[in-house]
């Protein structure tokens, strides 16, 4: 029986799926709106966070120290893949029940982070590579306010940077990039 998160994701990763699947090896050196990440330390840090998260669904704990490469042959498939799985562990009700043992939040959190890395870390990756990314317009305000909700926690651990001033006329998209301390007219050339 499928969750809110599970159709969120559902509908929001397809669009990150896409993107992966279109980088070619020539681009997994450029950089990314992450300053620390180039196209395949970002690929590598979201693999992570799917196979992670597929485990959070289910109430266990992960370690987020090990850092493999998951770029090896066939990686843009493993990926597809392991996105479906990933939508499978959040169809289980059990999933959005309770607080994680292992990151000491709600499970219901716990989902809107891992749609939020899948949504903002599609449109770094797309930006990157020159792709259009166009995320699903039903999770953006949900986004938002997570984001909101997050953000100070987020800034002092350094996973957000801080909020990037845009005009709050702009569309959804642009001001959830803002959330997170991306600029949103980013561009991979100065």
């Amino acid at each position: 029986m499928p969750t809110q998160t599970s159709e969120l994701l559902a509908t929001a990763a397809p669009r990150t799926v896409a993107v992966v699947q279109a980088i070619t090896d020539d681009q997994l050196d450029l950089p990314t709106p992450c300053r620390e990440y180039a196209v395949r330390d970002l690929l590598n840090h979201l693999y992570e966070v799917v196979v992670n998260f597929q485990d959070l669904a289910a109430h266990k704990t992960v370690a987020w120290a090990d850092k493999p490469d998951h770029l090896a042959d066939g990686w843009r498939d493993r990926f597809a893949a392991e996105i479906r799985r990933l939508v499978e562990a959040w169809s289980d009700p059990a999933s959005e029940e309770g607080v994680s043992s292992g990151m000491g939040m709600p499970q219901s959190v716990l989902g809107g982070m891992v749609l939020l890395d899948l949504t903002v870390h599609g449109w770094d990756l797309a930006v990157a590579t020159g792709q259009e990314y166009e995320p699903s317009p039903r999770v953006l305000p949900m986004l938002q306010d997570l984001a909101g909700q997050l953000g100070p926690q987020a800034r002092q651990l350094g996973v957000f940077a801080e909020p990037v001033p845009v005009d709050a006329t702009l569309p959804d998209l642009p001001r959830l990039l803002a959330l997170t301390g991306r600029d949103p007219a980013w561009s991979p050339t100065p």
